[in-house]
């Protein structure tokens, strides 16, 4: 009973402290629950970041020019680090390298669905800069307020190359609509069309039907829902996606003038589904690359480990 009243009162000054905005830091006395969420929420993320530089590597030799490729492989680059800056987050509370690689690799850890659809064109390198990523700003920026400390540091950090990513992706989309050919807006366009859906999964399932939202923004962890940053993307991006000249593949997209929003048509969540159960068009694919790098790289650990234990 004793034992019992104590974790109450500490989950109660927990909460306390969440509600006035102060940070969880790793050596702070947390829920077991809350742990476990921020591991499996930040690993997944870094994750993401590591899967997600392999649709946009494979264009890096077919850059149409010099300036293009530095500024891919900049991004991809960047990528990288962002999922250093998270495996490390994800250490912090307990978590090693090994269990969250294991993890992945094995096909238990989930990543970002959207990295399991392939980049067939040029011009995918640039949907993927403004839809992708400008919906993972939109999802960082919110988790840069995020309750635990080192995950919100990571994310300030991330938000501010991410922004980088997003405008060079719509500079891309900006100048092949304006002065491009033909062939180069058609291609837009067809990337646009395979690009709009997967894009507005990456915000996660509907409120109702996601699990775990309740439990993360009851502590901090998320400051906004699913559906809410959804929104908040679709009535930023449509109005200067249709300006352009661009059409969205949604039949029962309108404006709604009462409430201000733009109203999009139902999602595929069946699909969704299926790309996160493993089934999509380049599961199989993005696991045998990360497996394959994996493998490739055991002499380095090996070689790092010998090196540390000798000078120890």
């Amino acid at each position: 009973m004793q034992e019992e009243t104590s974790h109450k009162q500490k989950l109660a000054e927990f909460e306390a402290r969440i509600a006035r905005g102060e940070k969880i830091e790793p050596g702070d006395w947390m829920p077991d629950e809350y742990r476990r969420q921020l591991i499996r929420m930040i690993s997944q993320h870094a994750h993401s970041e590591v899967v997600g530089m392999l649709p946009e590597g494979a264009w890096i030799t077919h850059a149409p020019n010099l300036r293009r490729k530095l500024v891919l492989m900049a991004k991809v680059q960047d990528e990288a680090g962002h999922g250093q800056y998270l495996y490390h987050a994800a250490e912090s509370l307990g978590a090693t390298r090994e269990e969250m690689l294991d993890a992945l690799l094995s096909g238990r850890a989930k990543y970002a669905s959207i990295f399991n659809y392939p980049t067939l064109t040029w011009v995918d390198v640039a949907w993927v800069g403004w839809l992708v990523d400008g919906a993972a700003i939109k999802n960082q920026m919110m988790l840069a307020h995020c309750s635990y400390g080192p995950y919100s540091r990571a994310m300030v950090r991330i938000c501010a190359e991410e922004t980088f990513h997003y405008k060079q992706g719509k500079e891309m989309i900006v100048q092949y609509m304006t002065s491009g050919t033909p062939e180069q807006k058609a291609m837009t366009q067809d990337g646009l069309n395979r690009w709009w859906q997967p894009m507005l999964m990456m915000f996660g399932p509907h409120d109702a039907e996601s699990k775990n939202t309740a439990v993360l923004m009851r502590w901090g962890i998320k400051t906004k829902s699913n559906d809410t940053l959804r929104q908040e993307f679709i009535n930023e991006e449509v109005p200067e996606l249709l300006a352009l000249g661009l059409t969205l593949p949604d039949p029962d997209l309108k404006f709604n003038e009462e409430t201000g929003n733009w109203q999009i048509g139902p999602i595929d969540w069946d699909e969704f589904w299926r790309v996160v159960k493993g089934n999509g068009p380049m599961n199989k694919e993005r696991l045998a690359a990360r497996t394959k790098a994996h493998n490739d790289g055991l002499w380095v650990r090996e070689a790092l480990a010998a090196y540390a234990e000798k000078t120890s």
